[in-house]
């Protein structure tokens, strides 16, 4: 399902609390500039308004008509009804504003909404992550192929999406795959992205380095000095992000037994996953204890580290034998290895909730035009 060649348009929707970027998607790419309008966060009626004058502008520069408006938005929301709920960036939309319908009415052509984090592990599906290691699987002569992909995205807060066989999966309340409010490790009451976020690096750069956080350097500049590569604290620096891995770590080993498939990281701060991911997947392989003390591994699958090339080699090759068929003279292939590759966004998450948007729509017509 890669609409790399499809002459199809779709126009997007990139939406903060502080501005909205229209633009327009064909074959993958992006066709027109982005065009910015405010957000005008607190008033409804001034933030409506906009978007519908962003895409107009959008359409006005098409050269043939867009088939879908198609874009991530802030939840809580009922994203297959495109009902906005009670968005703490954007205050204006509290009480429940039904912004797909009123698109529809506008622009008379489908309108799909969805997370962020749904749409980057959509978009990283089609043509990033998965396609990339099933054809490393192949290449190494694997038969193990997969399915299934996890993806996270690490920033001001701490996202997820889940795709199942080609399909998004988004639960019956428009809630699967919210990994943010899992439980944090080390804070028993807090949620897991207050460990994991731009404010959870700078809070333990802080409290080590003995910095005050309002003077704390960004996630950028706490790898730079982690790297070595411009003064600070580079023991604060390094355990920061060796923390947030075994916090993301904890989270993931909880998704994975239940979502079990491959496990994809994007967003701002997944350019620092050199120093963070063999936390995770450390965390992941970890063990729990019965009550009589015996260890027993966290999950039923074991991690690998695609980042790594030894780690990726292992994963590659796997554990497969042939094991005889009883009473017969055959043999049939046996992997007993079971095991999920993490690794990081191929695409980027801006292009993978693009090529997701993009993708979701055209995927929901054609769906459509069948069932018709």
């Amino acid at each position: 399902m890669n609409y790399h060649n499809d002459i199809r348009t779709v126009m997007t929707l990139d939406a903060g609390g502080t501005n909205f970027v229209f633009s327009a998607i064909q074959a993958n790419r992006e066709i027109v500039p982005p065009i910015t309008m405010p957000a005008e966060a607190n008033n409804l009626n001034k933030s409506l308004a906009n978007i519908v004058e962003g895409f107009n502008k959008v359409k006005s520069t098409l050269k043939s008509n867009a088939v879908a408006i198609s874009f991530a938005f802030p939840g809580p929301a009922d994203y297959p009804a495109g009902i906005i709920g009670d968005l703490g960036n954007l205050p204006g939309f509290r009480g429940g504003v039904a912004l797909g319908p009123m698109l529809e009415e506008k622009f008379k052509v489908p309108v799909f909404i969805n997370n962020d984090g749904d749409l980057f592990a959509y978009g990283e599906s089609i043509s990033g992550f998965l396609p990339e290691v099933n054809k490393l699987l192949e290449d190494a002569g694997s038969p193990k192929r997969y399915k299934v992909l996890f993806g996270v995205t690490l920033g001001t807060g701490f996202g997820g999406g889940i795709v199942r066989d080609g399909e998004l999966f988004i639960g019956d309340n428009s809630a699967a795959g919210e990994i943010w409010i899992l439980r944090h490790k080390f804070e028993r009451d807090c949620f897991v992205e207050e460990g994991v976020s731009i404010r959870a690096v700078k809070r333990v750069y802080s409290k080590i380095s003995g910095a005050p956080i309002d003077m704390c350097p960004e996630p950028k500049d706490i790898f730079n000095i982690a790297e070595g590569k411009i003064p600070g604290n580079k023991e604060a620096a390094l355990t920061a992000f060796n923390t947030m891995g075994e916090v993301i770590g904890d989270a993931l080993a909880n998704a994975s037994t239940l979502v079990d498939g491959l496990v994809v990281i994007g967003g701002g701060l997944a350019g620092a996953g050199k120093l963070f991911m063999p936390a995770i997947v450390k965390e992941m392989n970890g063990v729990l204890k019965t009550l009589g003390g015996n260890p027993v591994p966290r999950m039923e699958t074991k991690a690998f580290n695609l980042e790594d090339e030894w780690e990726r080699a292992l994963f590659l090759k796997g554990e497969a034998k042939q094991v005889k068929v009883p009473g017969t003279d055959k043999t049939v292939a046996y992997d007993p290895l079971k095991r999920i590759g993490i690794g990081l966004s191929r695409l980027g998450a801006s292009k993978a909730i693009a090529v997701g948007a993009y993708a979701f729509a055209l995927n929901s017509l054609d769906k459509r035009d069948i069932s018709e």
